[in-house]
């Protein structure tokens, strides 16, 4: 049989051409010419659809181009804002917004949290400056606002910074969805003088859903706290976090309000240190200079050396650093301490009664000054109120062993409690003596530092006190050891070597008045005030062990 020719370049192209013009059905054969000519059809039909759509579009873009842009200087984007002149522009916070304001041409900066269109002739605008955010309408006008000025208004990206012009005006309806909901803005000029330009990491509205949010639609987006944590700066941007940190720095406000209307001297003392504060290894070891050195775990030493030094009473609000591999959600590797140290007349009651006096202050004005803060907060976290006594409620180590031990709780008449324990305390606590709020005095002696003083009357005991808070610790304090041959014999009984602490002793070889203070977490306050559940919620940007950015 004769060898078949092998076909030509020209007959493979042919035969390709034909076969990929083969149309195949669902069921994987050649369509009938009756299903091919009805698909021909729907082809010239669809490519007729698209050539109608390209044309309005371009017809479309033709008259909008032809379109005068009346308002073409009264939007747009900013130069970069690089202090080149100082105008005597009036400015208006979105706080500062009130009926009264009606008719009103203001000046406004914030961002856009969000933007709206509907139809090409109004766009709406909610923008947010801090705490406060408010509704902004940009509309189509004859001679004011074009068509062209809405839609810029609408392309604006979310978290934006603007500048804009606008008529305070009444609304039909008040905007539920703003703080400001009594007035709106009717938009003049808008200009975009900080542009977000890459993807945020978050929605912002996302990360200000409440639980029962969640509950009422569980399709609702869940921000997780490492995503936030990991672009804080964003987090920090939500209503409530402004509120949660108006409300922490209102608490330092307070504590330095109160002890200086107690004649007592705010200090600043060292966080470079030859030695450990507290003793003990939970301490963080630094290279210094040929040598090394130690972050301080408190300003205790230093405190005591200006009762020495006849200060009297001292306070101090700064960083603390605690080597603690700690994962929980109550303990940071850095937070703020609020200390104080007051030189006392007979008894250490005296500065413990005060330093109760001191959290009522406190706690009752955050109620009064900070009202609005506090419901911002509690509307994302609920919580109820804390319970407090004018006079603070104060036990004894062993009522609390007792409280325990009558609920079932096995523990040793020196042992220290555990967190479960403190918890399960203070549910005790507030059921028979209804406070979130007490005192617990005469802790073991084994348990409290070197520089604790003993009891008089028992040396298992000691002169020293915490306070807690729905049922967990805030503050730990004590009478100090102020007697230099006492304290040596505490140094030696906690085996730290007497040298490392010659400095410290030898304030006191010179004459100290006996005193008294303690250690406050302010974060921990925060946190457990506004009953929030992670301490991490309430530091501006946490440390713990694993955590050391942003």
């Amino acid at each position: 049989m004769a060898e078949q020719e092998p076909k030509s370049t020209a007959q493979v192209d042919e035969l390709a051409q034909k076969v990929a013009e083969v149309v195949l059905g669902e069921d994987g054969q050649p369509l009938s010419k009756k299903a091919l000519k009805k698909l021909e059809k729907e082809r010239e039909k669809e490519q007729r659809r698209q050539e109608r759509l390209a044309r309005e579009a371009a017809e479309r873009a033709a008259r909008e181009a032809a379109e005068v842009d009346y308002a073409k200087d009264k939007y747009g984007r900013a130069p970069v804002n690089m202090s080149r002149e100082q105008t005597q522009t009036k400015w208006t916070a979105l706080g500062d917004l009130t009926a009264d304001m009606v008719g009103r041409l203001v000046n406004v900066q914030a961002r856009v949290q969000d933007s709206r269109a509907q139809g090409n002739k109004l766009c709406f605008l909610v923008l947010r400056e801090a705490m406060e955010t408010a509704q902004a309408v940009v509309m189509v006008t004859k001679d004011t606002v074009s068509k062209q000025m809405a839609k810029f208004a609408a392309s604006i990206s979310a978290e934006s910074i603007v500048t804009l012009t606008a008529v305070v005006v009444k609304p039909e309806v008040p905007v539920e969805s703003c703080t400001v909901g009594n007035v709106e803005l009717r938009v003049e000029t808008l200009f975009v003088t900080s542009e977000v330009k890459v993807p945020l990491p978050f929605s912002l509205e996302d990360a200000m859903h409440s639980e029962q949010d969640y509950e009422k639609d569980p399709t609702l987006n869940r921000v997780g706290l490492d995503t936030r944590l990991n672009s804080r700066s964003v987090d920090l941007r939500t209503i409530t976090n402004n509120a949660i940190f108006k409300i922490q720095a209102a608490v330092c406000q307070l504590f330095r309000e109160y002890l200086i209307n107690q004649g007592a001297t705010e200090i600043h003392t060292p966080k470079i240190i030859s030695t450990a504060s507290e003793g003990g290894s939970n301490v963080f070891q630094i290279t210094y200079f040929k040598g090394a050195a130690f972050l301080a775990q408190s300003p205790q030493l230093y405190k005591q050396a200006c009762i020495a030094a006849d200060f009297g009473k001292v306070f101090e609000i700064a960083p603390v650093f605690r080597a603690e591999d700690s994962n929980t959600l109550r303990h940071l590797t850095e937070y703020v301490g609020l200390d104080l140290e007051f030189a006392f007349r007979e008894h250490y009651h005296e500065v413990m009664y005060t330093i109760g006096d001191m959290f009522v202050y406190i706690f009752k004005n955050l109620e009064a000054r900070w009202a609005r803060e506090l419901a911002i907060v509690r509307r994302q976290y609920p919580s109820e109120p804390i319970k407090f006594d004018e006079k603070p409620l104060r036990l004894e180590y062993p009522e609390a062993i007792a409280l325990l031990r009558a609920n079932g709780e096995e523990i040793g008449d020196f042992d220290d409690m555990s967190t479960p324990q403190e918890k399960l305390l203070g549910k005790l606590v507030k059921q028979k003596y209804d406070t979130d709020f007490y005192m617990l005095d005469k802790f073991p002696l084994a348990v409290r530092p070197f520089y604790t003083m003993p009891d008089p009357t028992d040396a298992n005991y000691s002169n020293s006190y915490d306070f807690f808070l729905r049922g967990q610790e805030i503050m730990s304090g004590a009478q100090r050891v102020h007697d230099a041959d006492l304290l040596k014999e505490r140094v030696a009984a906690h085996g730290i070597p007497l040298e490392s602490l010659d400095h410290y002793i030898k304030a006191f070889e010179y004459g100290c008045p006996p005193h008294a203070g303690g250690g406050v977490g302010l974060e921990r306050v925060v946190m457990f005030y506004l009953g929030i559940n992670n301490i991490r919620m309430t530091s501006l940007f946490p440390r713990d062990p694993k955590r050391v950015d942003p």
